[in-house]
């Protein structure tokens, strides 16, 4: 039985999230029933990461088990014919060995957070951003930033609901970029905790307004401790940009 990898793109205002579930549309359940649409099976969809709703990605990446034999490209374009009108695009299709998994095969994840600094309401960029209308310290939260670079206990950024069997994590990357008014964060690793990204933007962004130093994210990230986390940057601003195997 040929398994595919599946490179996706998607627009998640409209789901809630990643994961399949039994009354709310999913991004998983909209590919799962596009599968069955083309070849009649009932297939399980794996992703890479299990984005939250109203999180995007620009290439999440999928592992499914079809019995019959397509030519990769037919079946992208398949796909994507069935997948309409949801904002959901097959990039591509590929045949890969049996041992692939889109989860537990990734080396690394980079994932991008935007944030937007006006005084205007967004108009093209609204559920694609998290518009703060106060100018941020870009340097500083970049600076601040590079504390939590490395492997750490990161309770103090993980969702309460976390099934992660271990709260520790290596970040190798956090950079925060200004081009204008975007203000751009972008981070990778081998795995994430569940919320784990917007947790540390929002944390950032009390940096950049002055609230906090980098000695005071240092802190909350030693104090393991949820209860000392800043706030949780909205869900629109965050995308999962590409993932290595």
């Amino acid at each position: 039985m040929p398994r595919y990898k599946l490179t996706i793109e998607y627009d998640g205002t409209p789901f809630s999230g990643w994961q399949i579930q039994d009354n709310a549309p999913t991004v998983q359940g909209a590919l799962e029933q596009a599968v069955k649409a083309i070849c009649g099976e009932n297939v399980r969809v794996n992703g890479a990461g299990r984005t939250d709703a109203g999180v995007h990605a620009l290439a999440q990446v999928a592992h499914c088990d079809i019995a019959k034999h397509f030519v990769p490209g037919r079946l992208r374009d398949g796909l994507n014919a069935h997948l309409r009108p949801h904002p959901i695009g097959v990039l591509s299709a590929e045949i890969v060995p049996d041992d692939f998994e889109a989860r537990f095969s990734a080396i690394k994840r980079h994932y991008l957070y935007r944030i937007t600094n006006t005084r205007a309401n967004l108009a093209l960029d609204i559920d694609r951003t998290w518009r703060v209308p106060r100018r941020l310290d870009a340097d500083a939260m970049h600076q601040a930033a590079q504390r939590l670079i490395g492997k750490h206990d990161f309770t103090t950024f993980r969702d309460t609901e976390c099934q992660a069997k271990s709260p520790e994590k290596t970040l190798d990357q956090l950079d925060v970029v200004r081009r204008g008014d975007a203000v751009s964060i972008l981070t990778s690793a081998r795995s994430f905790l569940h919320s784990q990204v917007r947790s540390m933007v929002g944390s950032l962004v009390w940096v950049g307004e002055g609230r906090w130093s980098a000695d005071d994210l240092a802190a909350a990230l030693a104090a393991r401790n949820r209860a000392a986390c800043g706030p949780v940057a909205p869900p629109q601003g965050l995308y999962l940009v590409r993932v290595e195997y």
